[in-house]
């Protein structure tokens, strides 16, 4: 990921981490950049972008609406109308 995406999706994740898990998990920037980085996060540039990479990752995502795809726990929305992933 490069640093312009990183950076965006790092801002979008630490306000929306709760999303994801119960507690904070990151405080800043900087940890959130880590993180996701360790995580493995990725971009997707649209939604279906969003949904082959999923599939790809082995989830079953020929019957769910554009809308559930979103609403994934671990799919983000970035601003730019782009999506990011933090796997497992």
């Amino acid at each position: 990921m490069d640093e312009k995406h990183l950076t965006a999706c790092a801002e979008v994740f630490l306000k929306e981490q709760a999303k994801l898990f119960m507690e904070d998990v990151v405080f800043d920037i900087d940890e959130a950049k880590d993180f996701l980085e360790e995580s493995f996060a990725f971009v997707c540039k649209d939604i279906k972008e969003l949904r082959d990479a999923l599939a790809d990752e082995g989830m079953d995502v020929s019957s769910m609406s554009d809308e559930e795809l979103e609403e994934q726990l671990e799919v983000f929305k970035l601003p730019s109308g782009e999506y990011f992933v933090v796997e497992g």
